[in-house]
């Protein structure tokens, strides 16, 4: 009999690649940013835009259908590249943390634009708001996508994070991350909805006045206090965890977790086509 914690038919067993509690934790919370921004952008986007911006509301559904069609554009695109081996310099950082490192850079940069007035503060037609403000939403789904399914359900905000823990973590351990994952989703719901509600509450003295375009610099308030803590949590996750797949020497446990991998990978004939998702009833679950 051998030693448990060794290896068998080259898989790793468990104790090989016991992941340290505070990289499991880091994997938990690097996923809030994107969190975060999903909870202001359907909760209050329509908000915003309908009753601040006083934009026609065919017009604020228009923008969120283009988010959401930018989102389903962007997610192929961001799978494939993310699995690509490129030599390209940035690329060297890690494949799944350099598109996690570029989606949160976009997010920062343009998220709180979303939540404030357009630039110049001249006087616009709403068609021209109508651009302005989709210019900056076409660039979000970018980064849920590598930053997202690497999650696994979303596809693209499920191609972003749960795909890339789940590329080098056994399954165990993933159960263990997904878990602390939704119930970071869950406080990052209720953390926008704590900070909306203070916002709000403090602004004025009138409680039972509606929503109304003197509450833009509220709304620009609550989204960069919103953006600061998903970027903290962004920067924990990047500073504590280490992505396989950056170059340089493999140690021994890197060159068993390749072969793992490799062990997990499908004839190709079993591979799926595209029109095969369109059975799969979790491809229409969100």
């Amino acid at each position: 009999m051998g030693d448990e914690s060794g290896t068998s038919a080259g898989v790793p067993t468990p104790r090989t690649h016991l992941l340290p509690l505070r990289v499991r934790i880091a994997y938990s919370v690097g996923h809030v940013l994107n969190d975060l921004c999903a909870s202001m952008w359907f909760t209050y986007l329509l908000v915003y835009l309908t009753f601040v911006r006083q934009l026609r509301p065919t017009l604020a559904g228009a923008l969120l259908l283009v988010g959401q069609v930018a989102d389903a554009v962007s997610t192929p695109f961001v799978g494939i590249e993310s699995d690509r081996d490129d030599d390209f310099w940035l690329c060297r950082y890690g494949r799944r943390k350099t598109w996690h490192l570029i989606g949160t850079l976009c997010v920062v940069g343009s998220f709180p634009f979303l939540f404030s007035e357009p630039l110049g503060r001249h006087q616009s037609s709403q068609e021209a708001e109508f651009v302005y403000y989709a210019a900056f939403i076409i660039s979000l789904p970018v980064w849920g996508a590598e930053y997202d399914e690497c999650f696994e359900n979303l596809a693209k905000r499920h191609i972003g994070h749960i795909g890339y823990p789940k590329s080098v973590l056994r399954i165990k351990y993933g159960a263990f991350i997904k878990l602390r994952i939704y119930a970071c989703t869950v406080a990052s719901n209720i953390i926008v909805y704590l900070v909306t509600w203070a916002a709000l509450g403090v602004s004025g003295a009138d409680h039972e006045a509606q929503v109304g375009p003197t509450d833009g610099f509220v709304f620009r308030n609550i989204v960069l206090i919103v953006v600061a803590i998903g970027a903290f949590f962004s920067f924990i996750f990047h500073l504590v965890v280490r992505d396989p797949s950056r170059g340089g020497r493999r140690e021994s446990r890197s060159r068993h977790t390749d072969e793992y991998i490799r062990s997990l990978v499908l004839d190709r004939s079993h591979h799926f086509v595209w029109k095969d998702w369109f059975r799969e009833k979790g491809f229409y679950l969100t």
